[in-house]
């Protein structure tokens, strides 16, 4: 792990779990970004400005950072930012998940509590595994994915970049879903999804 002090990029709502991880993981977590300072600092960061104005300064210090913000579309436009200043994106996993020893990660992941990753399982940079999630034998997650709390996606599932499983969804075996698909919560889906796609209920289908 880095001995650089990190800076976690979003804080509140999604960025505040984020930081919660980082500080359980024992990660040199030290500064924050975001549009204006916060009046809600729980875990006493230094703000640093916003990383996306021209005026902000930090790019050439000794930093490395985390992502903290949950919008799949925003996460990539910053992520990109991130490393088209030559900086390093790390992953904040939380002590508690719970994953295999041979599987491939990207950077700028978020792991959280409880997440259960298993052997073969790809997956790509600044997506999210969120709460209690858990990603079977050999599936692949492509880059900037968010997994929300308490789905599940059986073994060989593909997720295209940019899609959204909601919470407590079931993703059949060998299923591929397309890039920008939204899985609303719940859902059950039994058949490939195309690039694109809004699919709810159970079984799933397409509004």
């Amino acid at each position: 792990m880095s001995s650089n002090k990190i800076v976690l990029v979003g804080y509140s709502g999604h960025g505040f779990v984020v930081a919660e991880t980082a500080k359980a993981g024992l990660m040199n977590l030290q500064f924050y970004t975001e549009k204006e300072q916060m009046t809600t600092n729980p875990f006493g960061l230094t703000y640093l400005g916003f990383e996306s104005d021209a005026s902000f300064s930090e790019w050439d210090q000794s930093y490395d950072y985390i992502l903290g913000i949950g919008d799949n579309a925003i996460r990539k436009k910053v992520a990109q930012l991130i490393l088209s200043k030559n900086k390093t994106l790390l992953n904040a996993i939380d002590p508690s998940a719970n994953i295999s020893e041979v599987i491939s990660l990207g950077q700028g992941n978020f792991i959280a509590k409880n997440v259960v990753v298993n052997a073969l399982a790809a997956i790509g940079d600044y997506c999210i595994l969120n709460t209690g999630c858990i990603v079977e034998h050999e599936c692949r997650i492509s880059n900037g994915v968010h997994i929300a709390p308490g789905a599940v996606l059986l073994g060989n599932v593909s997720v295209g970049a940019q899609s959204f499983i909601g919470a407590n969804a079931v993703i059949k075996e060998n299923v591929t879903i397309g890039q920008n698909v939204i899985i609303g919560a719940g859902a059950v889906v039994l058949n490939d999804v195309p690039e694109g796609s809004k699919i709810v209920g159970n079984p799933g289908r397409s509004i």
